[in-house]
């Protein structure tokens, strides 16, 4: 793969693509009929509040896998030699059933290491720690420690910039969350847009994105049973039933900013 020089802190950023699924499309931020922000979208407001002129692409669609990024999308970004890339992915191969996750991780581990081929400024995220959320998110703790621990061995390996959501206190309220209690509320991809400017290092990011918000109530066991149940309203049930049509939530979708283009105000 070619490789060209990041472009230096003093020129900025210039080119942005967002890789990922439905979190980095912005689900529960906004609508498809209104239109969907999300935090990819809220992140590049901010890059270019201190770097003006920045073009941006987000390629993400929801439903999309590690190995769908990696075939995809990532081409994509290195024919528009993206000089920033984030990339928040796996979250579908994390949920979904069956014995298909170890290869997963093999498909996440080449992704990193194309990524880092790029010479790109590449911000990742780790997840979530689910069982603070979902009781349901006991059957998946050992695949999210399992592909946090791979997403930070590779960013240390890489230079990657990381966003640790898993440690965070912020990620464990119920208004970080929609309601189906996997994506980002509007709060919540303001959080994740937060959270990516401190990875970068913009000026005025700080931790705060972290921390709980002391109004908020914290996590009890009738809020995470009340979360159970939204999440197996509208994310296991939806699912549930494209799975016995053989189709994806993202069928047919494309990228809804597929092409760089300066943002307007």
């Amino acid at each position: 793969m070619t490789r060209w020089p990041k472009v230096s802190s003093v020129l900025g950023y210039t080119r942005y693509v967002a890789l990922g699924d439905s979190q980095t499309e912005g689900l529960w931020d906004g609508d498809d009929a209104a239109g969907l922000t999300g935090f990819a979208d809220r992140l590049a407001a901010l890059v270019d509040t201190h770097h003006p002129g920045l073009r941006y692409a987000n390629l993400a669609v929801r439903g999309k896998q590690i190995r769908d990024v990696l075939s995809e999308q990532l081409p994509l970004a290195v024919a528009m030699r993206a000089d920033l890339i984030t990339v928040c992915i796996g979250t579908n191969d994390v949920t979904r059933p069956g014995p298909g996750f170890d290869d997963a991780l093999t498909q996440l581990d080449e992704l990193y290491e194309r990524l880092a081929g790029t010479g790109a400024t590449v911000v990742t995220t780790t997840f979530p720690d689910l069982t603070r959320i979902l009781p349901i998110g006991r059957v998946l703790a050992t695949r999210v420690v399992r592909i946090n621990d791979q997403i930070r061995g590779a960013a240390h390996r890489h230079g990657f910039r990381l966003v640790d959501l898993y440690h965070a206190p912020s990620m464990t309220q119920p208004d970080t969350w929609s309601p189906d209690r996997v994506h980002g509320s509007a709060r919540g991809h303001m959080l994740f847009a937060a959270a990516a400017a401190e990875a970068l290092g913009l000026p005025g990011s700080s931790h705060d994105w972290a921390r709980p918000d002391p109004a908020a109530a914290p996590p009890s066991l009738r809020s995470r049973t009340y979360s159970q149940v939204l999440w197996t309203r509208n994310m296991l049930m939806p699912w549930v039933w494209r799975h016995l049509r053989g189709r994806s939530s993202g069928a047919g979708r494309a990228p809804r900013r597929p092409a760089l283009q300066q943002l307007t105000y």
